[in-house]
């Protein structure tokens, strides 16, 4: 071996990340037809930072909050932080349920001061904050077993050893930590009628992943593991309306807009009649009628098969969070994208979330934009 070989500097190999080689921070933004406005979200591998960007893609504010996130953050009509946090003492319920409890939620102001706190270990997926104050969410809890015997579809290979099936019932908290509100989704809903996916296990049937308010104080559900929405009667319980696999596939964030049609993050998994599995923001009426949608012109480059939220906005534009990727943009009605922005910052997930989740991730649960006169803090 020669001097020249030994003193030969070795070639730094290329970032073995992918999504990291491409464009990130602002990739798109039409001045004209967007929006404008700022956009938050909380990075799931963060390591409890949210972020708020302004629509030229800079940094305008950031919450350091004391745990990672759990599933999401929103600006409260107060100006303060609504926090989603993953508690760190959560349940242990079955073995892929760190990957979506939350539990553990916050307000913060501006500054990051904690002005309110509250725990449940039993929470997953989504929390609204409601008007009044009062928090709604979901937690987990077993299904009685005669209603277990009757969950359908899954894979019961995978059915744990104690046989336990968790399901959901939706909470409501005041300021408190007092329970003004429970629904238990078993109550209403028999698990023969809507049977779990082939891709998934038996451990929790059906998995509310989502939830919002209607103007007439419906109460809405996005149904995981079955794939399916239901609108819920507050004062009675009854389920007014469900729209099932045949629309819709794994969704997210089920949302009313103004002519009262329905807006959902369509993520795609197990679509029925598709084998190329793709994402779409969705809009139906409660009676299933699509009336509006998007996918990317190439379908398949547009998927998140995890999380994923839309919002409708004050133009009508539709902000999409494409979640698994990090990918956060801005549509019109005619399907063209105006704004577009990829979260720049990649960690891995903690243990043990990183033996189901593994490498490194810019993904978030869910994104929001808000006018300037909604952060008049800044």
């Amino acid at each position: 071996m020669t001097a020249s070989t030994l003193e030969r500097p070795t070639k730094a190999l290329p970032d073995q990340v992918t999504l990291r080689r491409r464009a990130l921070g602002l990739t798109a933004y039409d001045p004209a037809r967007s929006a404008g406005g700022y956009t938050l979200f909380a990075g799931q591998t963060a390591a409890g930072r949210v972020d708020l960007v302004d629509i030229e893609g800079n940094t305008a504010h950031t919450w350091q909050m004391p745990v990672r996130a759990g599933r999401d953050a929103v600006i409260l009509p107060n100006g303060n932080l609504g926090y989603n946090g993953s508690h760190k003492t959560s349940a242990a319920l079955y073995p892929a349920w760190d990957l979506w409890h939350g539990g553990d939620f916050y307000e913060a102001t501006p500054s990051g001061e904690i002005v309110w706190r509250h725990e449940d270990i039993f929470h997953h997926h989504d929390g609204q904050w409601l008007a009044n104050g009062n928090l709604l969410y979901t937690v987990a809890a077993p299904l009685p077993a005669d209603k277990a015997a009757r969950v359908t579809g899954g894979d019961p290979r995978k059915d744990g050893a104690d046989g336990i099936i968790q399901s959901d019932i939706v909470r409501e908290v005041n300021r408190k930590g007092e329970t003004v509100w429970e629904w238990r989704i078993w109550d209403h809903l028999d698990p023969a009628d809507f049977p779990v996916h082939a891709i998934f296990d038996r451990r929790h049937w059906p998995m509310i992943n989502g939830l919002s308010l209607t103007k007439t104080g419906l109460i809405l559900m996005s149904l995981r593991t079955t794939s399916g929405v239901i609108a819920v009667d507050r004062a009675t319980g009854r389920v007014v309306w469900h729209v099932g696999p045949d629309v819709v596939a794994q969704q997210h964030t089920p949302m009313e807009m103004e002519d009262g049609s329905i807006l959902v993050f369509d993520n795609g998994n197990v679509r029925q009649g598709s084998t190329s599995p793709f994402s779409r923001a969705l809009e139906f009426t409660p009676e299933g009628k699509v009336t509006w949608s998007y996918a990317d012109p190439m379908p398949p480059s547009f998927f998140s098969p995890y999380m994923g939220s839309c919002q409708r906005l004050w133009n009508g534009n539709t902000l999409i969070c494409e979640s698994a990727f990090g990918r956060l943009f801005e549509v019109t009605p005619e399907g063209e994208t105006v704004w577009e922005y990829v979260i720049p910052d990649f960690a891995e997930y903690p243990a043990p979330l990183n033996q189901f989740t593994q490498g490194q991730h810019n993904s978030c649960f869910r994104a929001h934009r808000y006018k300037a006169e909604q952060v008049t803090w800044l």
